[in-house]
């Protein structure tokens, strides 16, 4: 059995709030690059994954641009060692074993909803902030292949530097993805191609 996402009525409430003051406090600002139609769709947003901070920015983007259900992906014993996070959308992911399924049709149900958007971080852990290349695992293309309905699928980098400043910059950028295959391969190749766009867009920034 996987543990399925709640949202508890003070506790998600609560650290919406909490990764607004949280980002607010230790970052001097947030630069938010691309656009976002909403299209009254279910979202499903890929991201990077390099650091702590990676949810406490998805929420941060669901909170001030997507405005659905947050739901999250997490590894099962990530997700008992930080039960709270039960109660903010966090939802199971046990590699391994046969619960995986149990999780992609979990995936496939919250994608059914317009209400409600799914955080995927397809690298599967946490690497480097210096990888250029980004390696996506093939869980995520079970779930693109399951998709019966239309979902809006958004790619998300967030980039971060100091500059002359002693609290660092947040660069958070968007874009929307329209699959054409919905084959692992193709979508990691589209978000290496978006994900070193923005990089380049980053360093311009820094000139």
């Amino acid at each position: 059995m996987i543990i399925r996402a709640k949202h508890h009525w003070f506790v998600h409430p609560f650290f919406k709030l909490y990764a607004v003051y949280k980002i607010r406090a230790n970052f001097s600002k947030v630069v938010v690059s691309g656009s976002y139609q909403d299209k009254n769709l279910p979202v499903l947003l890929i991201s990077n994954h390099f650091s702590w901070w990676d949810g406490f920015w998805a929420m941060y983007v669901n909170v001030k641009i997507l405005h659905r259900k947050f739901h999250f992906m997490m590894l099962e014993e990530q997700l008992k060692r930080y039960s709270f996070l039960i109660n903010t959308g966090g939802y199971s992911v046990k590699k391994g074993s046969r619960s995986v399924i149990e999780t992609l049709n979990y995936t496939l149900e919250l994608l059914s909803d317009n209400k409600n958007m799914v955080l995927l971080f397809p690298q599967g852990k946490i690497t480097s902030i210096y990888q250029q290349s980004i390696e996506f695992e093939h869980g995520l293309e079970r779930i693109l292949k399951g998709i019966k309905g239309k979902v809006q699928i958004m790619f998300l980098a967030n980039l971060v530097d100091y500059y002359s400043e002693e609290k660092p910059t947040l660069n958070i950028y968007l874009q929307e993805y329209i699959m054409s295959d919905p084959g692992t391969e193709q979508l990691q190749k589209d978000y290496n191609t978006f994900y070193s766009s923005s990089v380049a867009e980053n360093i311009l920034k820094a000139d």
